[in-house]
């Protein structure tokens, strides 16, 4: 099986699902939500769902390491979107339903511009070299995170460029009980995807620093595996997330063996989603991140490196008991 956690496209949802007229717990505004039926769908059958690895999703939002300036860069994930003409005649597809008729897009005209250093998400489809959007009429992507871009502040915060490395949570290698954060070379992380999580990401689900003192990590897609996972039925599924501490997480996402990725999220359950006591906020975590080998100050008061390494070695209780002292 190929290295897990390459999140490169839209996840379908292991079950069936179904649309309910009643107002979404999981995007306001959204008249509808979508929940999932007790059938376990096709393209998780063909998949072999049944021998796939389950791991915890992580609430943030997805990043790629890839090469960027002849060096291992972070870049943030960017959709390219239709313009307005091109959504109205969009949407006015969707609600035909003339599924009979596939839609015609025209990729140089209908869609906004993106920067030039946009690179369109591996693994999507292709017609005559142009990307094929997908079935929410976007074309999933990736922009660069610069250093001094204030869109990516929050990204940038986890990369150094100049020793080419980022602050990561995973599991620490001899404990699979402790979690630690460390700096990874961007070297290590080329080819994968990640989530960004921590203060100013989705809402801050995990309790991650505070206003005065944000604070981010990368955490590799794949990297919390479920070991307790019951049988794939919707109805121990919900009694799994309910009742069991390891359930106290945002979705299941199976990595099968075919590179296919499939999802369950809490809300397909129609459950709950933040929650206060999150499992990744029951385990220990222990500081790594010693910087001496670098011949370089990191003095920035506003450096998450600079920080990190003057706790090296510290041991917290809870990832939301991390708060700098400056």
């Amino acid at each position: 099986m190929r290295r897990l956690g390459s999140v490169q496209r839209k996840m379908p949802c292991v079950f069936v699902t179904e649309v309910k007229d009643e107002p979404s717990a999981k995007r306001e505004h959204q008249p509808f939500k979508v929940l999932a039926t007790e059938t376990v769908s096709h393209k998780a059958l063909d998949a072999d769902i049944y021998s796939a690895i389950p791991t915890e999703k992580v609430d943030g939002t997805c990043c790629y390491v890839t090469t960027y300036k002849d060096q291992p860069y972070l870049w943030a994930r960017l959709d390219r979107k239709p313009n307005k003409k091109a959504d109205k005649r969009f949407k006015n597809f969707l609600r035909s339903k003339e599924n009979s008729k596939e839609f015609l897009w025209n990729v140089e005209e209908d869609f906004k511009p993106v920067p030039e250093c946009w690179i369109p998400a591996k693994e999507i489809e292709q017609l005559n070299g142009n990307p094929v959007p997908d079935e929410n009429g976007h074309i999933p992507g990736w922009v660069p995170v610069e250093k001094n871009n204030k869109q990516y502040c929050w990204h940038s915060s986890v990369v150094n460029y100049e020793f080419e490395i980022a602050l990561v949570l995973k599991h620490h290698p001899d404990d699979p009980g402790l979690l630690e954060i460390s700096a990874v070379p961007l070297s290590d992380l080329l080819e994968q995807t990640l989530e960004l999580i921590g203060t100013n990401i989705n809402g801050n689900p995990y309790g991650l620093g505070n206003k005065k003192h944000p604070l981010h990590l990368l955490v590799p897609h794949g990297e919390f595996q479920i070991r307790n996972l019951p049988t794939l039925k919707h109805s121990d599924l919900l009694s799994w997330f309910e009742g069991c501490e390891e359930g106290k997480i945002e979705g299941i996402v199976w990595h099968c063996h075919d590179g296919c990725l499939i999802k369950v999220h809490r809300h397909h359950l129609g459950l709950c989603w933040p929650i206060p006591d999150t499992y990744i906020n029951s385990k220990s975590v222990i500081i790594n991140v010693n910087l001496n080998k670098y011949d370089y100050a990191f003095d920035d008061t506003k450096c998450l490196f600079s920080h990190f390494s003057k706790i090296n070695n510290q041991k917290f209780g809870r990832l939301k008991d991390i708060i700098f002292d400056v």
